[in-house]
């Protein structure tokens, strides 16, 4: 069994540097302004020159992620803008454009470029076998397949395109639109998605209104308001009422009109059919699939990817250290180790699915609890910034943790929990308590500590 790729998400360099330390074999960055996170992305010029050269010389590999959606006011620059990160020599470029792609393509063809791979985003919804064949002949070289496929699917396509490379993603936030084509953010408030400026409004919190039909207009007005909705007695309902993916009883409120309301727009009224009454109706939970590294290699996926450029240089190691795991067991021959599913438990999140990788019951997907993320296992507390060689470490603290707590100490070398005896601010007088300011406390670490991640065990 070949050991598929391990790609993780760098947002900035700090991130790129975790990544690599715990495990991955490349990251993925934004190119300014024609990425899909052009709001949260410390990668300009600069920074990507550096990240190529980090990866070079570690032997790493570094993609930079140019996959928005381009008008025309874009186009008209982009050759331009992205002439000087293909003379960098990343080891791809990850495109969802079809005439972005036929320019780029052209440059390359004509001797004016060099020649450098281009990825398939998963913006442009890969879903079948002829698709990845129609992409191979534009000239590229991996596609990076649509989150709406199920295990059976990859594999189809597997089998049918054995000469391209194919991506999966294993890991991260999911969309209430196909791979990210959403456009309820550029409908609130202008900033569009597919333009790499989403706000999010999935994870938004809104209230649920009953709704009638006017019988002049058609249009959905406000009938009353579902004050004291208890959502545990119609979740244990819905359970066995709701239509599912594998075909079910209708719930029998699916066919009326309802009315959202979004937190911060008071009286607004949205006209929705809806069979969940949930509070976050349109929050899915996070894709987790880490129990399934092994089928994938199997099939022969090429590349595990894990989503989140957004998220802090924690996420980052976690997921690669585990995911990274998951892959040798698997190759190696080993067993699924059930533990890597609470080490994930640790990371803020908003529970976990498996997507479409397998069908389950809709309700399944969905968070209707709350749309923010929790730790339900660790909290990341701190980063150890030094260690003296009796054994003490600097600590940068990141949340609030005390003497008598149980830590884990997350290294590349290995992770190893310890109890905190005892603390010292940084004038060696002892204290009980670190706060999260930040502020920078000692603490008896005893072992390889260098760079490592401090997390609270919850």
């Amino acid at each position: 069994m070949k050991a598929p790729e391990l790609l993780l998400p760098a947002g900035t360099l700090q991130r790129m540097r975790a990544a690599y330390d715990f495990g991955a074999d490349a990251v993925y960055a934004g190119q300014p302004r024609y990425s899909l996170r052009a709001r949260n992305n410390e990668f300009k010029l600069e920074q990507l020159a550096t990240g190529i050269a980090e990866a070079k010389q570690r032997g790493k590999k570094f993609f930079v992620t140019s996959n928005l959606i381009a008008h025309n006011d874009k186009v008209r620059t982009y050759l331009r803008d992205l002439q000087p990160v293909i003379e960098l020599k990343p080891d791809a470029i990850i495109m969802a454009d079809a005439g972005l792609i036929m320019l780029v393509r052209e440059q390359m063809e004509k001797g004016l470029w060099p020649e450098v791979p281009i990825h398939l985003s998963v913006q442009a919804n890969t879903t079948n076998s002829a698709a990845v064949k129609f992409w191979q002949k534009q000239g590229v070289s991996r596609i990076i397949l649509s989150r709406e496929l199920s295990l059976e699917e990859v594999a189809a396509i597997r089998n049918d395109c054995p000469d391209m490379e194919i991506e999966v993603f294993v890991h991260g936030a999911l969309c209430i639109a196909y791979s990210g084509r959403c456009l309820l953010s550029g409908y609130f408030n202008r900033r569009d998605p597919n333009q790499g400026t989403c706000t999010n409004a999935c994870r938004w919190e809104y209230k649920t209104h009953s709704a009638d039909t006017d019988a002049n207009t058609g249009d959905a007005v406000p009938s009353q308001r579902l004050d004291g909705f208890n959502f545990a007695n119609e979740d244990e309902e819905a359970a066995s009422t709701f239509s599912t993916c594998g075909g079910g009883q209708r719930h029998p409120e699916a066919d009326k009109i309802w009315l959202i309301e979004e937190k911060e727009r008071p009286g607004e009224l949205m006209p929705i059919m809806e069979d969940e009454h949930g509070t976050y109706i349109m929050n899915s939970k996070d894709l987790r699939a880490v129990e399934y590294v092994e089928r994938l290699a199997k099939i022969g996926v090429d590349s595990l990817k894990i989503e989140g450029r957004t998220k802090s240089h924690y996420y980052v190691a976690r997921t690669a250290q585990v995911y990274r795991r998951a892959i040798d067991d698997a190759v190696a021959g080993r067993p699924f180790n059930p533990e890597l599913l609470l080490e994930l438990e640790g990371l803020s999140n908003r529970g976990y699915t498996t997507g479409l990788l397998e069908r389950r019951p809709s309700q399944d997907y969905q968070n209707y609890i709350t749309g923010h993320s929790m730790s339900q296992r660790s909290q990341f507390v701190g980063e150890v910034l030094q260690v003296r060689e009796d054994g003490w470490a600097r600590v940068e603290t990141k949340n609030k943790f005390a003497v008598g707590d149980t830590i884990e100490i997350i290294h590349p070398s290995g992770n190893r929990q310890v109890q905190i005896a005892q603390m010292q601010n940084t004038d060696g007088q002892p204290i009980e308590v670190a706060q999260g300011n930040p502020v920078q406390v000692w603490i008896p670490v005893n072992g390889p500590a260098e760079g490592a991640l401090i997390a609270r065990m919850v």
